[in-house]
């Protein structure tokens, strides 16, 4: 059952268009940063672009932060409100159900399905954004580069520290999938799934530039995103990824707790 859903995921078109998309902003700004006038002077400017600047395989690190407040989000949301949303709409979900498939292995193999395609995605475009960088940008020697603290990091510092990058973004995007999969149990419109997580995400967001909304944002979903940029100062500030990974544990256990109890109990019509 799981083989099938990654093969129907990883098989689809759409899929691998959505992330040549993903993939098309960070190379588009990267390339518009080398042959125009808008980035500062190495040195000049804000550290982290600064960093990015002088040493180009730092660049996936910014690749991250250009695609995930908004388009990493959004593809995400779509993928994971269509694991079961989808089925339902297209009248399959009762035929799926039919077979001697539980629901939860089902709910499971879609579960395994999403999060394939959040770790693929991130994966590519972190790789293509260090493929871009060390193209486009100043390259320290393989034995040095350059922390967005300005201080040297060895090559392997380098390497572990944007693998636990790419491991926290997977991370943060695994609760936008669980609000996608929530979604997906309670509609039968894979549109109206991922509008109803985008819709948490965007409030989420929202509330994070309000005062007034201060006591509640160390709560809030996206509240702890771009932590990942803390692993790459010298020395590593743990305290916000540290709390980023365990929010995000809280809201993909209790949604996906939500998501089988709803599954599972659910009358299936279509």
């Amino acid at each position: 059952m799981i083989g099938v859903e990654l093969r129907k995921t990883f098989g689809r078109p759409r899929t691998w268009t959505t992330i040549a998309v993903l993939n098309a902003l960070p190379v588009l700004v990267a390339v518009l940063l080398r042959i125009t006038d808008l980035a500062p002077r190495p040195g000049e400017g804000p550290p982290f672009l600064s960093a990015v600047l002088t040493n180009g395989q730092l660049y996936p690190l910014a690749a991250l932060a250009i695609v995930l407040p908004l388009f990493l989000p959004i593809a995400v949301a779509v993928v994971s409100g269509d694991a079961v949303a989808g089925e339902a709409q297209a009248g399959t979900l009762r035929y799926l159900l039919a077979r001697p498939v539980g629901r939860t292995r089902l709910l499971v193999a879609k579960l395994v399905a999403v999060l394939a395609f959040v770790l693929v995605t991130v994966v590519v475009v972190a790789a293509v954004g260090y493929l871009v960088g060390t193209l486009l940008f100043d390259a320290q020697p393989v034995a040095a580069g350059t922390s967005v603290s300005g201080t040297s990091l060895t090559a392997e510092q380098l390497a572990g520290r944007t693998l636990l990058a790419i491991g926290y973004v997977a991370v943060s995007m695994l609760g936008v999938a669980a609000f996608g999969l929530f979604f997906s149990t309670l509609t039968d419109s894979p549109l109206a799934a991922a509008l109803g997580a985008l819709a948490v995400l965007v409030t989420s967001s929202l509330l994070l530039t309000l005062d007034a909304a201060s006591p509640i944002a160390p709560y809030l979903p996206t509240r702890y995103w771009l932590a990942f940029v803390d692993l790459f100062r010298d020395p590593v500030l743990w305290r916000d990824v540290v709390r980023g990974l365990a929010l995000q544990g809280v809201y993909v256990g209790v949604l996906l707790t939500a998501a089988w109890a709803n599954f599972t109990t659910k009358d299936v019509t279509s």
